[in-house]
C-alpha cells in the first residue's frame, strides 16, 4: 500500500470512529449490555469461522518458526472461544462505569459539586498475538461508551478479522452504529506509526499490549496519552514462614501454568534461613515439567539442576520456561531486590509472619501486590472485571488492570440557585 492510499484509509477510519463516538456515549447502559450479549452470541454461532481463520494465523506462524510462547498465545480452540463468550455476560453485570457520581459535596456558599465519570472517547489499542483482545477489548471499550480502533498484530490477522465481523453483527443487531468498533484492515507496519504520529485529531488514547519492543515503541513515539506497562518481571519471594507446600504449588502455577504471559513469575526469592530445605525441591518441581532453573554461585551449591545466572538475568521478562532463583536475607532484601530490578507489574509473598507480609504489601510500589497465592492472577477477569485490556504499571490514569472503569475520565458538575463570585 502506498503512504498516501495508508494516510488516506487511516483517516477516513479516524473520521468515522469519530463521528459515531458521540452516538454512543448517549447510549442507554442496557442498550450497550445487549451489544455485548450479542457479541457472546455471535462468537459462539461464528466459532467454525473464527477456528478455521486463527488455523490459518497459526500455520503461518509456524512456518515464520514463530516461539512456541507466541504460537501458544495466538492459538484458539472450542474453549477459549467460549471464555471469550463467557467474559462478556461477566462485563455485561458491572455496574454501568459512566455517569457514576464518585464524589459529591456542599460549598459554605450552597453550591452543590459532584464529580461524575465519563467515557476518554475514541481509544486505539495496538496489540500482539492474542486474538481474544479483539473481543474483549471491544466490549471493554462499548461498555464504558468509547469508540475503539484496533491494530492486531499481523501474526493475528485473520483471526482478528473473524472477530470483528462477530463485533460488527453484533452492534447492529444492538441498533448501535457499528463505526464505534474499528479494526485496521492492513498489516502495513506504517498504519502504526501514523496511529502514533498523526491521529491526535481521532484518538484520545493510545493503549499498547505486546512485547517489550511494542509497547517502548508506542511509548516513545506517540503523540497521544498513553496507558500501559513495558514489561512483566514478576517475582515470588518466599519468606522463611512460608508453608513450603503452598511454596512448591504456588510458584510452579506462578511459572508454568502459562509461561508467555506477563502475570508469569520470572524470579524466586528465597530466605537465607530456609533455603537448604526448599530450593533443590524449588528446582526439581519446575525441572519435571520442562523448567529451566538458573541461580547463582551460592544458589547452584544446593541443586546440581540449577544452571548459572548472570546480572540480566534478575532484569529479564522471559516468557519461556525458564526460571532466575536468588537468596535474600531478609524481607528488606528482597524488597530492595524488587525496586531495583523489578517492572512494577505484580509480585507476591508467601508467608504466615503477619509483619513480613505487611511490610511486603506497604513497600512493594508494583502496580499488583500479592500474599499467599499465584502472580498469574495479575488479569482483570480473575479481578471480576470480565476482561482487560491490560495491565497499567504507570502512575497517571489507570495502574493494574485496565477494565470498563479505568475507561473512563470524569467531569465535575456544579449546582447553584443564583450564587455569583465576589
Amino acid at each position: 500500500m502506498t503512504e498516501k492510499k495508508l494516510h488516506k484509509l487511516m483517516n477516513t477510519i479516524g473520521e468515522s470512529t469519530r463521528s459515531a463516538v458521540n452516538e454512543l456515549t448517549k447510549s442507554s447502559h442496557r442498550n450497550r449490555n445487549q451489544a455485548i450479549n450479542f457479541i457472546a452470541q455471535s462468537l459462539l454461532e461464528n466459532l467454525d469461522i473464527i477456528l478455521e481463520a486463527n488455523s490459518k494465523d497459526i500455520d503461518l506462524a509456524r512456518e515464520k518458526k514463530l516461539p512456541d510462547s507466541m504460537i501458544d498465545r495466538l492459538m484458539l480452540n472450542e474453549v477459549r472461544i467460549q471464555e471469550m463468550a463467557g467474559n462478556m455476560k461477566v462485563i455485561t453485570e458491572i455496574q454501568d462505569p459512566i455517569n457514576r457520581v464518585t464524589e459529591e459535596w456542599a460549598r459554605p456558599n450552597g453550591l452543590k459539586i459532584q464529580r461524575v465519570t465519563v467515557p476518554l472517547g475514541v481509544i486505539g489499542i495496538i496489540y500482539e498475538s492474542r486474538p481474544n483482545v479483539t473481543a474483549d477489548a471491544a466490549a471493554l471499550c462499548i461498555k464504558s461508551g468509547n469508540a475503539v480502533i484496533l491494530r492486531g498484530g499481523s501474526e493475528s490477522f485473520e483471526s482478528n478479522k473473524a472477530i470483528h465481523y462477530c463485533l460488527q453483527e453484533a452492534l447492529t443487531l444492538a441498533k448501535l452504529n457499528p463505526d464505534v468498533v474499528q479494526i485496521v484492515p492492513t498489516k502495513d507496519r506504517d498504519a502504526v506509526g501514523y496511529m502514533l504520529s498523526s491521529m491526535r485529531n481521532y484518538l484520545d488514547v493510545i493503549v499498547p499490549r505486546g512485547g517489550k519492543s511494542l509497547v517502548k515503541r508506542v511509548q516513545d513515539e506517540a503523540r497521544i496519552p498513553v496507558i500501559g506497562h513495558l514489561e512483566g518481571i514478576c517475582h515470588v519471594y518466599v519468606h522463611k514462614s512460608a508453608e513450603i507446600q503452598m511454596a512448591r504449588e504456588v510458584i510452579l502455577n506462578a511459572k508454568m501454568r502459562r509461561t508467555g504471559i506477563c502475570g508469569a513469575a520470572e524470579t524466586v526469592l528465597i530466605d537465607r534461613e530456609i533455603v537448604k530445605d526448599i530450593i533443590k525441591i524449588l528446582a526439581e518441581d519446575l525441572n519435571k515439567v520442562g523448567c529451566e532453573v538458573r541461580g547463582d554461585n551460592e544458589v547452584q551449591s544446593y541443586s546440581e539442576i540449577v544452571v548459572p545466572s548472570n546480572e540480566d538475568d534478575w532484569s529479564t521478562e522471559y516468557l519461556d520456561a525458564i526460571i532466575s532463583f536468588k537468596v535474600v536475607d531478609d524481607v528488606i532484601d528482597a524488597i530492595n531486590h524488587i525496586e531495583r530490578y523489578g517492572s512494577g507489574h505484580t509480585d507476591s509473598i508467601i508467608s504466615q509472619d503477619k509483619s513480613a507480609v505487611d511490610k511486603f504489601i506497604k513497600e512493594v510500589d508494583s502496580a499488583i501486590v500479592m500474599h499467599n497465592t499465584s502472580t498469574q492472577f495479575a488479569d482483570g477477569g480473575e479481578f471480576g472485571m470480565g476482561a482487560e485490556i491490560g495491565i497499567a504499571t504507570g502512575r497517571i490514569h489507570a495502574r493494574g488492570p485496565v477494565g470498563a472503569m479505568q475507561l473512563t475520565s470524569y467531569k465535575y458538575v456544579v449546582r447553584g440557585n443564583g450564587q455569583t463570585r465576589p
